[in-house]
């Protein structure tokens, strides 16, 4: 599976959110600059990961962005899930009917294996 550019920058945010999620709110503007992703962008990527609860919006003068729980409970592939279509390696990882050697099939459990999510805090941070 290519992840799409949304992926990879909604999961650079997360990543960035995480490692500063003990200074409180962010402004998209301050990740943005320091991972080289329009402002623009990061609102449009921003939007899914609110509906899925994995950032809330803080308003006033201190206001930003922010974690809406601690990066040790969101995975990778939470992530990746709200962002794309499928986060499946394989079809048959997901669902055993997908292919008629699902059973026998000796790449399946490595398709599985691979797609597990990992979570944030055990991801190499830049």
């Amino acid at each position: 599976m290519k992840l799409s550019a949304k992926s990879r920058y909604g999961t650079r945010l997360m990543l960035d959110m995480a490692q500063h999620y003990k200074d409180g709110p962010i402004h998209l503007a301050t990740v943005a600059k320091r991972q080289g992703i329009s402002v623009k962008y990061l609102e449009q990527i921003i939007i899914p990961l609110k509906k899925a609860s994995y950032i809330r919006s803080v308003r006033g003068p201190k206001g930003g962005h922010t974690l809406a729980k601690p990066p040790t409970e969101i995975t990778i592939g939470e992530i990746v899930a709200w962002l794309e279509d499928s986060a499946s390696l394989a079809a048959c990882s997901g669902n055993p009917m997908a292919c008629e050697r699902s059973r026998v099939c000796a790449t399946r459990s490595i398709w599985q294996e691979a797609a597990q999510p990992c979570l944030i805090s055990c991801s190499p941070l830049p």
